[in-house]
């Protein structure tokens, strides 16, 4: 899911409510989250929460990833549509540019009918404070 290899995955359990943490070694000021699924493993629903260290997890943001197998990227309204047109194959969601040391992603709604959620590419982006 980190290392740019088309061949290696991270898959759920079966079920719902999956999730992902991530605790960074410093503060980051997150801009972009890029994420790519299985086609027919997605999820229909993801939430974003975050926090610093010793504070509890704040929702962040929900965003509705679509059922493809091809990368999406958040952006930021502010950003306008360029990011759009750097990257015409790729499709785009809305998040929220936020300070944090730990990042939860809540997989819920999976397409697959058991629940199971698998990714290909997972990448936070943003600058470290």
């Amino acid at each position: 899911m980190f290392d740019a290899s088309e061949e290696t995955c991270w898959n759920s359990d079966q079920g719902s409510s999956q999730w992902v943490m991530l605790e960074f070694p410093q503060t980051v000021k997150v801009s972009q989250l890029q994420i790519q699924f299985q086609g027919g493993f997605a999820s229909q629903l993801c939430t974003l929460e975050g926090g610093r260290k010793g504070e509890e997890l704040v929702k962040i943001s929900d965003f509705y990833p679509e059922d493809i197998n091809a990368l999406q990227i958040s952006f930021h309204s502010h950003w306008g549509l360029g990011l759009l047109s750097v990257c015409a194959t790729c499709h785009s969601f809305r998040t929220e540019e936020t300070m944090l040391d730990k990042l939860k992603i809540t997989f819920e709604n999976s397409t697959d009918f058991f629940g199971r959620i698998i990714v290909y590419h997972l990448s936070v982006l943003g600058e470290k404070l």
